[in-house]
């Protein structure tokens, strides 16, 4: 038992993904029909990724690379999930905006997104660093999508207060989120003394429980019809 509490203690955000996951399966039949259809999806993968990503730092059998050395390193899933996440939501806002120069933008920035992904592959080995230019780019472009799906719904005449539609929280979690995420990531690889002295470490996970708690008002106080 006690073992259980210092688990939950040092990951204590862990538990949290699976609340938000669970709140947004009861509430599912809501938004089933919408460009959100695929959320609770996405929100197991967060949490599964978060599982698999403690086996193999703190388990040998979970070993991913064939250098002892860092037999710990889970770096390539967090690779991977972040380059499908941000697809997942390129399309979601894609999906969701209705004028055709902003889906146009979308497609243009998903694919710069994509190259410079591929790109990264050239200068970093995604098996043991992040590819963090590659997800300041990817970061910069969903950003845009974001603003572009605001800027559509500030124009439109709704009889649904906006504080009741689940994309628009999901938005300002993602925003906030995504604001400060690639360059936390950035110094902790180009400037490791900062990363350690202002313990970012922490920060980052204020951040993500920002973000995970937005998530969580939207499938809680959301109605169906105010999506779009």
């Amino acid at each position: 038992m006690e073992e259980l509490f210092t688990f939950l203690r040092e990951h204590y955000i862990l538990p949290f993904y699976l609340i938000v996951w669970l709140v947004a399966m009861a509430r599912y039949r809501t938004y089933f029909d919408t460009q959100l259809k695929y959320y609770p999806i996405y929100l197991m993968y967060t949490f599964m990724t978060e599982i698999l990503g403690y086996f193999i730092k703190f388990h040998e059998e979970f070993q991913i690379v064939s250098n002892n050395d860092y037999d710990w390193y889970n770096v390539i899933i967090y690779n991977i999930y972040l380059t499908l996440s941000y697809l997942f939501f390129y399309y979601i806002y894609w999906k969701t905006v209705k004028e055709e120069k902003h889906k146009k933008w979308i497609r243009y920035g998903a694919g710069i997104s994509l190259t410079g992904y591929a790109i990264s592959l050239f200068f970093q080995n995604p098996f043991y660093s992040d590819l963090y230019y590659a997800d300041l780019l990817a970061s910069w472009v969903l950003l845009f999508s974001i603003w572009l799906y605001l800027k559509e719904k500030k124009a439109e005449i709704s009889p649904y207060p906006l504080r009741y539609n689940l994309l628009f929280w999901t938005s300002a979690g993602l925003a906030v989120f995504q604001l400060f995420f690639p360059y936390l990531i950035i110094i902790g690889y180009e400037a490791p003394n900062i990363w350690i002295t202002y313990n970012f470490r922490e920060v980052l996970k204020i951040l993500i429980l920002i973000m995970y708690g937005s998530f969580l008002i939207g499938v809680l106080i959301h109605r169906r019809r105010a999506f779009r």
